[in-house]
């Protein structure tokens, strides 16, 4: 069977919807009381301790790495048995990203001059995952397989290039004790997978702990979410091979057990004897039949339904504050920093990747995967240009007058639906027509 992939599976209709809705609601007589809702503080407390943080920060410390829990469970798939499990392919989409970090943040720079506008570079570094792969899986029937698994592998080394930039750049004061907590957690979670253990219970309480510890660190808790999605493990314990040649043997001693309970009708005591053999035999195939499932597959199973349908759109809902009126734009277009968001989005994105993968390719360091054609590559990197949540994320941390986070916000609103736009229709060209 074909491994899941979060981002095949992750959908961008919802958060596209609460877009709609959060910008309507922004541009509307409501604007004010809708951002005072998201500002309202939410305590908890735990004997003398408390911690207080506004609805927004809430999900977006709390909620938000669930999100990257699966991006850190889909880098750690693609470098154990996907496209970065080969160093020649893996570094395709790793040049691709490099470039499409450092040719947007140059773009930006030169643009934004070195005002207090240059702070906001970090919000050109990322591609939003969830959109990209959304507008690819509706095409999909025209690309390869090897193309999804580029843009997955290229976009969980952007989110990671993303996130550093978070920790390092956008992180103001370090608390070194929530850093030990979080490394003696996550230190743990390695031993008990060292020692084979594999009830999730001890996880589940070490996760809260290393995000936790990143939290008080300082360090924005996305960054939990990578760390404990690297946890997960992407191979089964037991390989279909290996099942398939212990199961036939325990499924005959299984039926053997229930024709001698069947037989046992009447006899109390041998009946019951034998029903211990019968629930004995079918613990140990269930056993069995569990330990063929991959951990990281069934984690990712599970937290994507409630990312797609609940984390992003309430994310999306919590950050996007922006006014779509005539003065915002006006104010947008006569700074640098909307411009600044729009070039380096829309053209630094695609022209870093190309350039960088090319320049790969060409000196043998890398080569394209299996059935992908430059067409697709072009496309794939107009689709990169979708900056989109994180960039609204980042805009947020970069900025602390409101004005220079609407102009961004109003710049990365702008770069995504270009990039969208022509990442959809390179697609339609780029990719074979389907049968019919």
């Amino acid at each position: 069977m074909e491994p899941l992939f979060a981002g095949n599976e992750i959908s961008g209709g919802p958060m596209l919807l609460a877009t709609f809705v959060a910008l309507a609601l922004s541009s509307s007589p409501l604007a004010s009381g809708w951002e005072d809702f998201w500002g309202l503080s939410l305590e908890i407390s735990l004997g003398a301790h408390s911690l207080s943080h506004s609805l927004a920060e809430w999900i977006d410390h709390a909620l938000l790495p669930l999100f990257f829990v699966i991006i850190g469970t889909d880098m750690k798939r693609e470098i154990g048995t996907g496209e970065l499990s080969r160093w020649r392919s893996a570094a395709f989409p790793l040049l691709g990203a490099i470039g499409g970090m450092m040719v947007p943040v140059g773009l930006f720079l030169a643009i934004a001059g070195q005002g207090p506008e240059a702070a906001g570079w970090g919000t050109v570094v990322v591609t939003d995952t969830a959109f990209g792969l959304a507008l690819l899986a509706i095409l999909s029937d025209r690309f390869p397989p090897g193309l999804r698994a580029l843009l997955l592998a290229f976009a969980a080394i952007d989110d990671v290039g993303g996130l550093l930039v978070i920790a390092g750049a956008y992180t103001r004061q370090i608390e070194v004790v929530g850093l030990v907590v979080a490394a003696v957690s996550f230190g743990i979670m390695l031993l008990l997978r060292k020692l084979r253990w594999f009830s999730s219970f001890p996880y589940v309480l070490l996760s809260i702990a290393t995000w936790a510890g990143i939290f008080a660190s300082g360090i924005h808790a996305t960054i939990a979410g990578v760390v404990i999605g690297f946890v997960a493990p992407v191979r089964p314990r037991l390989d279909k091979d290996a099942f398939s040649r212990g199961v036939q043997r325990k499924v005959d001693d299984f039926q053997d057990a229930y024709r001698q309970l069947r037989q046992a009708d009447g006899d109390d005591r041998t009946g019951r004897a034998v029903h211990h053999e019968v629930e004995a035999h079918l613990g140990y195939l269930d056993e069995m039949t569990a330990a063929t499932e991959v951990t990281g597959d069934r984690l990712v199973g599970l937290l994507t339904p409630w990312v797609s349908y609940f984390v992003l759109p309430l994310f999306v809902l919590s950050n996007v504050h922006v006014a779509i009126t005539p003065d915002a734009l006006a104010d947008a277009v006569a700074s640098p920093l909307a411009p600044a968001v729009v070039v380096a989005l829309v053209l630094g994105k695609p022209i870093g990747f190309l350039f960088a993968s090319w320049l790969g390719t060409r000196t043998g360091i890398a080569r394209l995967p299996s059935g992908v054609t430059w067409r697709m590559v072009l496309a794939m990197s107009s689709l990169a240009g979708i900056g989109f949540t994180i960039s609204l994320f980042i805009a947020d941390l970069a900025f602390a007058d409101s004005r220079l986070v609407e102009q961004a916000s109003l710049g990365t609103l702008a770069a995504s639906a270009v990039a969208g736009l022509a990442g959809y229709v390179f697609l339609r060209f780029a990719g074979d027509r389907p049968k019919t």
